[in-house]
Formats: structure tokens, C-alpha cells, sequence
């Protein structure tokens, strides 16, 4: 482990990191909240581990991010990432509090826009999750909009993702992505994934079809000097995906639940998603899982094809 303490910022690089940064090997970042906040122990775990064996297998190296006792890790050792998946009242840290947590010394789990701002700052520019936080549905009024959108608009970052989580309102997020500059692009389809569904019902602005091709497309915005991410939509594979009708069935009877318990701010996503997990019968969340070790093979062939 290469362990980096200035007065200002406590950062931690596992050794497996550390020495792929030190041959200039591909790196793939992962965000920890998945880990904390997305399912029980163990197989939070088993997922986690799962994940990053996908991305070695590929010929890139994990970087599980989190915070850690006020310590910025960047990757975690195997004893390090046994004990983030059973800690308990873990901060979900985004760019209002990732300083807090690592300033007053708490344990922190780091969401899309977090891990971009961590893994940018460790020079490591591809990112695998599950979906990204949006534009949630009802902004008009509650004015929830996910800080994972600008930050795609400002750190430059490839993002893989499944699309925006299927609980937003996907139209307006990809509005607010268009305005930003920020690339949508999807991968092998001219569908926009839906998250748990390999289409939402709107048609692709970006198709490519390689991992090759991305890293092709980040190169010349890179000689443009064109700043902020990229986000890669990449559609769940069709023997997992849970059809969109059948979803917004089930995403209808979360949002009607969560506002009957009045359930506003961070706790809205990981209510929706509990929610649906016990109306589809945990098929929500087999699929979560499998989309993202989709995302992390995809990221992987991608960090690889940037490499070369």
C-alpha cells in the first residue's frame, strides 16, 4: 500500500493500484456506495469481489474508492474491502461531503460524482457503475436533480453506466446532459438504456459500437481541449433485462409509496430501489447486479483501448 499524508489531504493507494500506476497500466475506478448502501453482507461482497475479478480479467486493475477512517482510498485492499462491506451508518458521500468525511475523520462511501472527483484526481479517467443519479421525476417542484450531472459536465471522466437510474425522469436528465456538453453515448445500440431495461423508449443521439471507438472519440475531444466526461450508456444484457412496461409498473408503486412516508433528499434513490426490490422479488436486484458487471467489463476494454 502507498499511503500519500500531506496536511491537506490523506490519500491511500492499494498496492495493487500503486503498482499499476507505476508501469502505466489501465485502471478502472468503482464507487463504494453499490458496497454500503445497495445490498446486505455477504453479498455485497461477493459482488464487490466479482466485479473487480471481471475488470482483471480484461487486463485493467480495480479501484474500489472510498473513505476510510478519514483516509481516501484509492482501491482497497482485500481485508479493507471485507470490512467496508459490513460497516454500518457509513456517510454516501457526493462533492458536498467527500471533504467533510475525509476532514472530520468518517467512514464514506463514494457515489458517481464523488468517485469521479477521487479517481480524477488519482489520473485514472474510466469509471464502471450501475447507473447514474438524475433528474428525478416531480423536479419541477421538489427541484432534486442528481449532482452527478454536473459533475459529468466538469471532470473528465468516462462514466459506463446502464443509463440514469429508472426511477428518474430520463428525458429531462438527458436535457440537462445536453446542456452541459456532456456526450451521452451508447454502446452496440441505437436504443437508450432504461437501467433494468436495455431500452427506455427514446432513440440514441451517440451510438459506437468498440470499446476501441471510445477511446478514439475521448482522444479527439482531448485534442479539442474539450473539458468534463463522457457518460457510456450501456444497455443490460437481454437475458437479464426486466422489460420497461413491467418496470414502470412496479417504479409507479415505489414512487406512490415514498411519497405516502414522505421520503425527500438522499433517502429517496435507496427507498425507491429497496421498494422494488421486494415488488419484483429481487429480480431488480439480479439484474442491477448483473448490469454492473456488464459495465465493469465494458470499462475495463475501454481503459485497455485508451492505454494502447
Amino acid at each position: 500500500m502507498t499511503r500519500s499524508i500531506s496536511p491537506l489531504l490523506p490519500i491511500t493507494y492499494s498496492s495493487e493500484v500503486s503498482a499499476a500506476k507505476q508501469r502505466g497500466a489501465p485502471i478502472v475506478a468503482l464507487e463504494s456506495t453499490i458496497i454500503t448502501h445497495g445490498m446486505p453482507y455477504p453479498g455485497n461482497l461477493q459482488m464487490a469481489r466479482s466485479v473487480e475479478d471481471i475488470i482483471r480479467q480484461q487486463g485493467a486493475v480495480p479501484a474500489t474508492i472510498a473513505v476510510i477512517k478519514g483516509v481516501l482510498h484509492i482501491g482497497l485492499e482485500p481485508a479493507e474491502l471485507e470490512e467496508l462491506a459490513q460497516m454500518e451508518h457509513v456517510m454516501k458521500l457526493s462533492r458536498a461531503d467527500l471533504a467533510f468525511a475525509i476532514a472530520e475523520r468518517r467512514n464514506g462511501a463514494t457515489t458517481v460524482a464523488a468517485t469521479m472527483i477521487a479517481a480524477y484526481r488519482a489520473g485514472i479517467h474510466v469509471f464502471a457503475t450501475g447507473g447514474i443519479g438524475g433528474v428525478h421525476r416531480g423536479a419541477e417542484e421538489s427541484f432534486d436533480i442528481s449532482a452527478d450531472l454536473e459533475e459529468l459536465a466538469r471532470t473528465a471522466v468516462i462514466v459506463v453506466s446502464a443509463g440514469p437510474k429508472a426511477i428518474l425522469d430520463i428525458p429531462k436528465t438527458l436535457e440537462v446532459l445536453e446542456t452541459r456538453g456532456v456526450p451521452v453515448v451508447t454502446y452496440d445500440s441505437e436504443d437508450f438504456p432504461a437501467f433494468w431495461s436495455r431500452s427506455s423508449g427514446l432513440k440514441s443521439l451517440l451510438n459506437l459500437q468498440s470499446p476501441a471507438a471510445i477511446a478514439n472519440f475521448q482522444k479527439m475531444r482531448d485534442q479539442l481541449g474539450i473539458d468534463g466526461g463522457m457518460l457510456i450508456a450501456n444497455p443490460v444484457p437481454e437475458a437479464d433485462e426486466i422489460p420497461r412496461e413491467e418496470m414502470e409498473i412496479y417504479i409507479s408503486r415505489a414512487l406512490a409509496n415514498a411519497e405516502r412516508d414522505e421520503i425527500a433528499g438522499k433517502a429517496v434513490t435507496p427507498y425507491l430501489l429497496d421498494n422494488i426490490f421486494h415488488l419484483t422479488g429481487g429480480r431488480s436486484l439480479k439484474t442491477n447486479i448483473a448490469l454492473v458487471e456488464n459495465n465493469a467489463r465494458l470499462a475495463a476494454e475501454i481503459a485497455v483501448a485508451m492505454n494502447g
